[in-house]
């Protein structure tokens, strides 16, 4: 949506208006609270809203719920991805997708946003499919685990046969599906 849009590439006429809009942290939130709500052309936010999204942020115990109004922009990349889960998980959505949500993060942050996750599908009961190259947080989030190659399941395991994983028997069923090639290093060093 908006905040990957990058402002210098939005019409001159519009980056002004729209850059702001949509790097505004209580606006974002706001629409998506709203997101399949019938809206009208009220551009504000209550107060009751504004606290309601304090509130939220709160949660994520990274101090932006005193932020509300600073630039998306400004924030780090783990601030981003757990203001952007919270904002996927406010209207409790039937199946949340979370496609390499850590990957361009420091260990500590990622470490950081898979607990938020974890914490927020829990709370939420919400059915989640995580992808990753990291083997170990394949191991040790969700309750199933699917190993993919070149668009093919070669395991899929759950249950106590899942806790009971170790990041070599996934290496070794990889190694035997790809024919002992390992495709990507992450995996290796994950």
């Amino acid at each position: 949506m908006c905040v990957q849009l990058p402002v210098r590439a939005l019409d001159e006429r519009l980056a002004d208006r729209v850059a702001v809009f949509c790097t505004q942290r209580d606006r974002f939130i706001a629409l998506a609270a709203r997101r399949g709500k019938p809206r009208t052309l009220r551009i504000g936010i209550t107060r009751a809203e504004r606290e309601q999204y304090r509130e939220l942020l709160k949660t994520l115990d990274l101090g932006l719920e005193d932020r509300l109004t600073a630039r998306v922009g400004l924030l780090s990349g783990g601030q981003r991805q757990a203001l952007t889960l919270l904002m996927a998980t406010m209207n409790k959505p039937k199946l949340l997708l979370l496609d390499e949500h850590t990957a361009a993060l420091d260990p500590k942050t990622a470490l950081k946003v898979l607990t938020l996750s974890a914490k927020i599908v829990e709370e939420n009961h919400l059915t989640t499919m995580m992808i990753t190259h990291n083997m170990k947080d394949a191991i040790k989030y969700g309750n199933r685990l699917i190993m993919m190659h070149e668009g093919h399941i070669i395991y899929d395991v759950s249950g106590e046969e899942k806790k009971n994983l170790q990041v070599s028997d996934l290496l070794a069923k990889f190694q035997i599906a790809s024919g002992g090639e390992f495709a990507n290093d992450r995996m290796i060093l994950s």
